[in-house]
C-alpha cells in the first residue's frame, strides 16, 4: 500500500512538471512603472502588482519601480496591493504606456478580500456566513506574543491554552484540549496530526513572518469543507514569494512570570528568518526558520478531585483524606477500598487477620465479637478508600518547550495564468498537551509535503502530512509506573492496610479494655473505642503512609530518573517487565484534490466543482490501534466531492449560494452536507445575510480503532468488529452507573454514527459613514448522533468483571444558541477603537441524562481594543487589548467521574490585558516592539487540569517585516 502512495505522489508530480513542456510560447510585452505614498512622496516598496484576472504579478523594487511581462492583449487592467493601503486599479492601453501609482493610506475597514466562505474571491462585507480575518497588518499590530495568541480576540472564538505553544482553537461551543471539531489548514493543507485526527497548535505551521493572513469562520463549514469542519474552520495562508521577496527576521526575547511555577520568572527566546527571491517572474523560492524556547507554564493545582471519604474540591487534602487525588498530582489515581479488602481478609479462615481479630477477642473476653472489633476499627465502606501516593506535574512532565519550524516552497509560473509549486513544511518539538492524560509531546515531528498545479480558476494539490510521535509520553502513566518500577500497588496496599488495621485494632482493644476495667458495660466499650478510633484515624493514615511510603523514590534522585528512563521507553501500556507510558504513533495521511470554477465557460452563474481522495495508515506499531486479522493495523480509505452556485440578481444586491457536498468514509454511510444562504446588499455597503448550513464530524481513528488496556478501563474503538472481538455482544454488559448504583442496567449498542449538525444564522455586516463597522449574528444549532464515552461493566465470573470504555452515539439531539456583536470604529488622526461580545448556550442539558456533552464553553466572553499604527506619522505605534470571560464548567475525561457528574469542574472567570508599542524605522527597515501579554498578571486558567498562565512581556527587534 504504502509502495502505491509512493507512485501515485510521483506520478502527479511527473504531470506537474511535464505541462511546462506542453505548451506553447506566446510573444510577450512588457510592462514597468513606479510606485509612491502619496502622503510622504517616497517610493513604495513591496507593492504587489498583479494583472486582473490572471495570477501573473510582480512586487515593486526598492526604489518603487516594477517591470512585469504578460501575453494579454490590451487594454488590460493592473491591481497594485499593500497592507495597510487602499488597493489601486490602473488601465493599461499599451506596453508603451507611463505607469505612475500613488496610494493612500487606510484603516480599510470592511474592505478585506475573503476566500474562505466561498472558496472564491468576495467582499467580506458581502460573505454568505460569518468569517473573521486576520491580515499580516493586523498581526503586527496585536500585542499577543504571536498571531496564533491573536486569535482569541476575534468575535466569538475560544481558547485552551495546554502550553505556551500547544493552544487550541474552538468556536459556539463544545470546546475541547485536543478539539477535533474545529478544521485547520495550512496552505490547503489539512494541519491535524494524522494519528490525533487535531492540530497541535501550530507547532507544525507557518511561522510569523511567512504569514500573509488567517481567516476564520465560526460554525458548520463541511458543506465546502468537509469532514470535521463541524464547529468551524481556520485557514492559514502564506506569503507568495513572488509577491513578498527578500530577506525578513525577527528576534523576539522576554519573560514568563508566574508565581506558582517552579522557578517563577524564566526567559522566553523566538527567533526566526524568511528569504524569498524571484527570477524574471518565472522561477520563485522561499526558505522559512523559526525556533521558540522557553521554560512553559506549569500546571500545578492541588486541589483533591477524588470526592471520596466524604471530601470535596475545597477541603481535601493529603493529610485528611486517605483517598486523596490532586488534579496535578500523578499516580494517585489508583485506589482500593480498605474495608472491602480487610473485610475480605477477615472472613478468609486461616488469615492472619482472621487469627489476630480472635486473638483479640479473646484478650478482651470474647465480650465483643472479631466482626465488631474489625467495624469499630476501619471506617465505613464507603468512606474507605486509600490511594498511592503521587507525584507533583512538575516531577514527571518535560516543561523544556521547544519548537524548530522549517519551509521551503518552489514556484514555477508556466504561463501567467499558470502556476506549479511544491512546499514542504517541517516542525519538531516539546510540548504538553492535555487529552485523558496530561502528555508530553516530547521531539514530536511532523512533516506536510505538498504539490499543486494552479490557474485563475483551478487547482490541483497533492498531499502527505507524515507524523512522528518521537519521545512523547503520558505524564500520568509514568507516575504511575515509577511507582509500580519502586513497590508494586498491591505490596504497597497491603502494607498500608496491614499496618493500618494493626494501629487501630490495638487502639480499640486498648480503650475498650480500659473501659471494661472502669466498670462501662460491653455497649458503653464499644462506643468509648469506636471514638478512640475515629480519634485518631489521620495518625492511623500518617503511619501507615509512611510505613507503605518508605524508601519511595524521590523526585531528581537516581533511582527515580532510571525508573522513569525505563518507563517512557515502554510503549503504552507496558508489559510483562512493567508499565510503559511511550506513546507510539507514526500514522500518515495522504490526500489528492481538485477545485474547478466554471467562470470562464458559464456566465448566467458562477459554478464550482471539487473533490478529494484521503488515506490514513494507522501506525502505532501496535501499542494503540487494533489489528486485522493479519496482525496488521488498518488503513483508512474516504473520498467526497462538493457543488457550489452562486446567483448576483436585482443589479448585484440579492447574492444567492447553494451548495451541496457528499462524503463517504469506508466504516460509515455516505453523508450529504448542504448549505444554502443568501445575501442582501442595500445603500452599498450594508448586508443582512441568511444561511442554513450543514456538518459532520467523522469519529477519529482513535474512536473508531483504539485497543489500548488502561488502569482504569480497556479502551476500545466503537467499530462493531472490535465489540465482537471482546464478547461485548453476547453476554450481558451493564452501564458503570447503574452497578455503582446496585440496579445493573443492561446496555444495547446502537449503531456507531458520524456526528451531524443543522445550523441556522442570520447576520448583519454594514460600513456607516465609512467609519464604523457593525458585524451581528445569531445562530441556532441542532446536533444529532453526537459521540461521547460510555463506561460498561462486563461480568466474568461472581467476582470478577471487565471494565470498558467505548464510544458511541447519543441517541438525542444536542441544541446550543448563541449571538455575537462586533463593532469597529475609525477615530480621527487614525485612531481606532473596537470590541466584540459572544454569547453562547447550551439547551436542555437536563434532559440528556448521565450523558456528558462536554460543552465546555463560557455563556459571555468580549473583547475591547484601542490603539494607532502610526501616530502623527511618527512611525510609532501601539495597541491595547482587554479579553474577558464568565465562568463555565469543563467536562473531560481528564477530570475524575466524579468532577464530571456532579458539575463541579468550575473554570473561573478571568480578564486579561495586553498592551504593546512600536517604533519603525523606515530607512533601516527596522521596527522595534515592546509588548506584554497578561500585563496585570491576573493568572487564569482555561481548562480543567491545564496550567496557569501568568504574564509574559516581550521585545522583538525586526528587520524588513
Amino acid at each position: 500500500m504504502k509502495r502505491n502512495h509512493l507512485r501515485f505522489i510521483w506520478g502527479i508530480l511527473y504531470l506537474l512538471f511535464l505541462l511546462p513542456s506542453m505548451l506553447f510560447a506566446q510573444g510577450q510585452s512588457t510592462l514597468s512603472g513606479t510606485v509612491k505614498d502619496k502622503t510622504s512622496g517616497n517610493p513604495m516598496a513591496g507593492v504587489s502588482v498583479a494583472i486582473k484576472g490572471t495570477n501573473a504579478g510582480t512586487v515593486s523594487s526598492n526604489t518603487g519601480g516594477f517591470t512585469i511581462k504578460t501575453s494579454r492583449s490590451f487594454p488590460l487592467t493592473l491591481v497594485f496591493s499593500y497592507v495597510g493601503f487602499k488597493t489601486e486599479e490602473v488601465t493599461v492601453n499599451d506596453a508603451n504606456a507611463s505607469i505612475s501609482v500613488e496610494m493612500n493610506s487606510t484603516e480599510i475597514l470592511g474592505l478585506e478580500v475573503v476566500v474562505a466562505a466561498s472558496r472564491v474571491q468576495e467582499s467580506i462585507l458581502k460573505s454568505p456566513v460569518s468569517i473573521e480575518k486576520l491580515d499580516s497588518r493586523a498581526i503586527k499590530a496585536s500585542p499577543a506574543p504571536t498571531f496564533y495568541d491573536a486569535l482569541a480576540n476575534l468575535k466569538g472564538v475560544e481558547m485552551s491554552t495546554q502550553s505556551l505553544t500547544f493552544k487550541s482553537v474552538n468556536t459556539r461551543g463544545f470546546n475541547a484540549n485536543g478539539n477535533t471539531r474545529v478544521l485547520q489548514l495550512t496552505d490547503g493543507m489539512d494541519n491535524q496530526a494524522p494519528g490525533l485526527n487535531f492540530s497541535v497548535g501550530n507547532i507544525v505551521g507557518i511561522s510569523e513572518l511567512d504569514m500573509d493572513n488567517v481567516e476564520l469562520i465560526p460554525g458548520a463549514a463541511s458543506a465546502l469543507y468537509g469532514p470535521n469542519a463541524l464547529n468551524g474552520i481556520v485557514l492559514l495562508n502564506s506569503k507568495n514569494p513572488f509577491q513578498y521577496q527578500g530577506l525578513s527576521a525577527n528576534v523576539k526575547t522576554g519573560i514568563l512570570n508566574e508565581s506558582g511555577r517552579t522557578s517563577g520568572t524564566t526567559g522566553y527566546y523566538d527567533i526566526a528568518v524568511r528569504y524569498a527571491k524571484a527570477f524574471n517572474n518565472k522561477f520563485a523560492f522561499k526558505v522559512n526558520f523559526g525556533y521558540i524556547k522557553a521554560d512553559d507554564w506549569q500546571a500545578h493545582d492541588t486541589r483533591d478531585q477524588s470526592l471520596l471519604n466524604g471530601h470535596s474540591l475545597a477541603d481535601g487534602t493529603r493529610a485528611n483524606n486517605e483517598a486523596y487525588n490532586g488534579v496535578n498530582i500523578y499516580g494517585d489515581e489508583i485506589n482500593q477500598n480498605m474495608t472491602a479488602a480487610l473485610t475480605a481478609q477477615a472472613n478468609t479462615p486461616g488469615s492472619t487477620l482472621n487469627q489476630t481479630l480472635a486473638a483479640v477477642a479473646a484478650q478482651l473476653g470474647n465480650t465483643v465479637t472479631p466482626a465488631q472489633i474489625l467495624a469499630s476499627a476501619l471506617p465505613g465502606a464507603a468512606n474507605a478508600y486509600v490511594s498511592r501516593t503521587g507525584y507533583a506535574e512538575k516531577d514527571v512532565a518535560d516543561y523544556n518547550t521547544k519548537n524548530l519550524k522549517f519551509n521551503a516552497a518552489l514556484h514555477y509560473k508556466i504561463h501567467e495564468n499558470l502556476e506549479a509549486l511544491i512546499q514542504g513544511s517541517y516542525g519538531t518539538g516539546t510540548t504538553v498537551y492535555t487529552g485523558a492524560d496530561r502528555y508530553s509531546i516530547k521531539n514530536f515531528r511532523m512533516g506536510q509535503y505538498k504539490a499543486e498545479l494552479r490557474g485563475s480558476n483551478f487547482y490541483v494539490r497533492l498531499y502527505t502530512t507524515q507524523e512522528r510521535s518521537g519521545d512523547s509520553y503520558a505524564v500520568g502513566t509514568l507516575a504511575s509506573g515509577i511507582n509500580e518500577a519502586w513497590k508494586t500497588s498491591r505490596d504497597w496496599f497491603t502494607q498500608y492496610f496491614g499496618t493500618y488495621a494493626t494501629q487501630s485494632v490495638t487502639a480499640f482493644a486498648q480503650a475498650y479494655g480500659r473501659a471494661l476495667q472502669t466498670g462501662s458495660t460491653p455497649a458503653q466499650a464499644l462506643v468509648i473505642g469506636q471514638n478512640a478510633v475515629n480519634g485518631n484515624r489521620g495518625t492511623f493514615n500518617t503511619n501507615a503512609r509512611n510505613v507503605a511510603d518508605n524508601g519511595r523514590f524521590l523526585p531528581g534522585s537516581a533511582e527515580f530518573n532510571a525508573a522513569a528512563d525505563k518507563v517512557k521507553s515502554k510503549p503504552i501500556p507496558g508489559d510483562a517487565t512493567g508499565v510503559g507510558a511511550k506513546f507510539m504513533d507514526k500514522t500518515n495521511l495522504y490526500q489528492a484534490e481538485f477545485m474547478y470554477n466554471f467562470k470562464d465557460l458559464v456566465k448566467f452563474a458562477e459554478i464550482l466543482i471539487g473533490g478529494n481522495y484521503r488515506i490514513y495508515t494507522l501506525n502505532s506499531e501496535k501499542t494503540l490501534f487494533a489489528v486485522d486479522d493479519n496482525g496488521d493495523e488498518f488503513n483508512i480509505n474516504e473520498y467526497g466531492g462538493y457543488v457550489q452556485v452562486m446567483k448576483s440578481l436585482l443589479d448585484e444586491h440579492i447574492k444567492l449560494t447553494g451548495s451541496l457536498r457528499y462524503d463517504k468514509n469506508e466504516n460509515f454511510k455516505g453523508q450529504f452536507s448542504p448549505r444554502l444562504s443568501a445575501v442582501y446588499t442595500f445603500l452599498q455597503n450594508h448586508n443582512i445575510r441568511a444561511s442554513y448550513q450543514t456538518g459532520f464530524r467523522i469519529p477519529t481513528n482513535q474512536d473508531q480503532y483504539i485497543d489500548l488496556q488502561t488502569p482504569q478501563a480497556h479502551l476500545i474503538g466503537g467499530l462493531p468488529f472490535l465489540r465482537e472481538r471482546y464478547g461485548l455482544n453476547k453476554g450481558p454488559v451493564y452501564t458503570l452507573e447503574s452497578v455503582q448504583a446496585g440496579k445493573p442496567e443492561q446496555y444495547v449498542f446502537r449503531d456507531f454514527e458520524p456526528e451531524k449538525i443543522r445550523a441556522w444564522e442570520i447576520g448583519y455586516k454594514g460600513l456607516v459613514a465609512q467609519k464604523l463597522l457593525i458585524d451581528a449574528y445569531i445562530y441556532t444549532n441542532n446536533f444529532k448522533h453526537f459521540n461521547g464515552p460510555q463506561i460498561l461493566v462486563q461480568p466474568t465470573s461472581a467476582t470478577t468483571q471487565n471494565i470498558f470504555s467505548v464510544p458511541v452515539s447519543l441517541d438525542k439531539d444536542i441544541k446550543s444558541w448563541g449571538w455575537a456583536l462586533g463593532l469597529d470604529y475609525s477615530l480621527p488622526a487614525s485612531f481606532t477603537v473596537g470590541g466584540n461580545i459572544s454569547y453562547n448556550e447550551l439547551l436542555d442539558a437536563d434532559k440528556l441524562g448521565s450523558f456528558l456533552p462536554m460543552y465546555n464553553t463560557p455563556k459571555v466572553r468580549y473583547n475591547l481594543n484601542f490603539g494607532n499604527r502610526n501616530i502623527a506619522k511618527s512611525y510609532i505605534g501601539f495597541n491595547v487589548t482587554w479579553r474577558w470571560q464568565d465562568e463555565f464548567v469543563w467536562q473531560s475525561t481528564f477530570a475524575s467521574n466524579a468532577i464530571n457528574v456532579a458539575n463541579q469542574g468550575v473554570i473561573p472567570a478571568y480578564g486579561t490585558m495586553d498592551a504593546q508599542v512600536t517604533k519603525l524605522f523606515p530607512k533601516a527597515k527596522t521596527t522595534i516592539k515592546l509588548g506584554g501579554a497578561n500585563i496585570l498578571n491576573k493568572k487564569y486558567v482555561q481548562s480543567w487540569g491545564n496550567p496557569t498562565v501568568g504574564s509574559q512581556w516581550y521585545v522583538s527587534l525586526g528587520y524588513n517585516l
